[in-house]
Parts: C-alpha cells; structure tokens; sequence
C-alpha cells in the first residue's frame, strides 16, 4: 500500500491512477492523516490479458517443437 499526501496525489494523479488499475491501493494523507483510499473497482485484482489474442498477435513463425526434436535426432 502506498502512502502519498494530497499535493502529491494532485500532482501524479493519472500515474496513480495507472497503479491502482494494476491493483495497488494507494492512500492520500492530509496533514499526516489518511483521507481517502484508492483502491481498484470493486476491489478485483487486475485481469491476466487474452491470451488468444495474445497468440494471434505473435502469430506461428520459426520451427515447431516436433521438428527441432525430429532434427536433433537425426543429427545423432
């Protein structure tokens, strides 16, 4: 949990936003007092991304697995 005053919080306000949407909370103190609490929407930890579009981004390219073994078989 990070800790940040309120000049602080104003200052940096869209990177802690990008933090809290990762999943951190972070609290904003005023005068050494914690005021608010940010915190991710309704408390879910941060999404894993698609890994379908994930492997169709990096597509099929190089040699297969089933080759590089077959290869360094007959390279024996």
């Amino acid at each position: 949990m990070v800790r940040i005053n309120v000049k602080e919080a104003r200052r940096n306000f869209k990177q802690l936003l990008d933090r809290v949407e990762r999943g951190e909370e972070i609290v904003v103190l005023r005068r050494g007092r914690a005021v608010a609490r940010l915190v991710p929407e309704y408390g879910r930890k941060p999404r894993l991304p698609d890994l379908a579009a994930f492997r169709a981004e990096i597509g099929k390219g190089g040699t297969s697995s089933a080759e590089l073994v077959r290869q360094e078989r007959d390279d024996r």
